[in-house]
């Protein structure tokens, strides 16, 4: 059996992401003690309730930096794999705790919703731009890491959908204050909750198919079987198994049958070429090939194990 991989980490880039994440944490920290004050002083289930928003925020943030500090560990006899998963269990939870917030929000905002209260809006709207600016920051030192990382991308949508509640609060505190429609902090409520939900469930569906072994939806299993057993010698290729270890492997395992006996010479010639193909076309970085002559097995394409 041959196996191959080829991937590049670097660990400045990484520190720097670390670096970004305790930044985010300490702005929200601060974010958090402000808002719980002023929603208890002012009477503003929207802004209690982007607290809360808030505080899982820094829940996540943590949960995201120690998996950032996980990730890097080297692998040993006991975890072979390292600890390669962390950031992808890391989103997993994020996301969960995005819907559990949500849920929790869209009960209190009904419940007030029945039962309107005066609130104090200039406490509103000062504590809503400070969120809005604190979030704002957080939002760009994590953008970019954001496109690449799962892990990244589960901190910075709870960091942009704090951002864009500030924003809604700042809205209900100006209406409240100008109009005095105090049945928009829950409406108001009720819109955040819904977009946390919508944000958080295509993160928890993405890091859930990861964990599950799925194949990765940009593998065309049928089309890659078909482009092995195009290479010379080789008469079927069965036993597959496709899967993402994390955002920068992707795992590829076979049984190939070979069409004449061929030397250890020649198959390692015939996987390099594989291992090329596979890695330029479809960025499959790690192959794993089980080479059989006349061997009696199950020759379907998927084998359940």
């Amino acid at each position: 059996m041959s196996h191959s991989h080829s991937h590049n980490h670097s660990h400045s880039h990484s520190d720097f992401k670390g670096r970004n994440l305790l930044i985010s944490i300490f702005l929200n920290i601060l974010i958090t003690a402000s808002q719980v004050v002023g929603g208890i002083l002012s009477g503003s289930l929207a802004l209690l309730s982007d607290a809360l928003h808030n505080f899982s925020d820094v829940i996540s943030l943590v949960v995201s930096y120690v998996a950032n500090k996980l990730s890097k560990k080297e692998a040993s006899i006991h975890r072979t794999f390292g600890y390669k998963r962390a950031e992808i269990l890391a989103a997993f939870i994020n996301a969960s705790t995005l819907i559990i917030v949500a849920v929790l929000l869209i009960i209190e905002a009904i419940k007030r919703f029945q039962n309107p209260q005066p609130i104090e809006s200039n406490l509103v709207i000062w504590l809503s731009l400070f969120g809005i600016i604190a979030n704002g920051l957080s939002v760009l030192l994590l953008k970019k890491d954001s496109e690449s990382n799962m892990n990244m991308k589960s901190a910075y949508i709870h960091l942009l959908t704090d951002m864009m509640a500030s924003v809604a609060v700042l809205i209900g505190g100006l209406l409240m204050k100008y109009y005095e429609v105090f049945w928009v902090d829950s409406v108001l409520t009720f819109a955040i909750a819904l977009y946390l939900i919508w944000m958080g469930f295509d993160l928890l569906k993405d890091s859930t198919k990861v964990l599950m072994l799925f194949t990765p939806d940009t593998i065309p299993i049928n089309q890659i079987v078909e482009e092995i057993n195009a290479f010379e010698s080789i008469e079927n290729t069965h036993h597959v198994h496709v899967w993402q270890l994390n955002e920068e492997e992707i795992h590829l395992e076979a049984h190939i049958d070979f069409n004449e006996d061929i030397t250890l010479s020649q198959f390692d010639t015939i996987l390099h070429k594989i291992e090329d193909h596979l890695l330029h076309k479809y960025d499959i970085n790690h192959v794993n090939i089980q080479p059989e002559f006349g061997k009696d097995d199950a020759k379907d394409m998927i084998v359940q194990d």
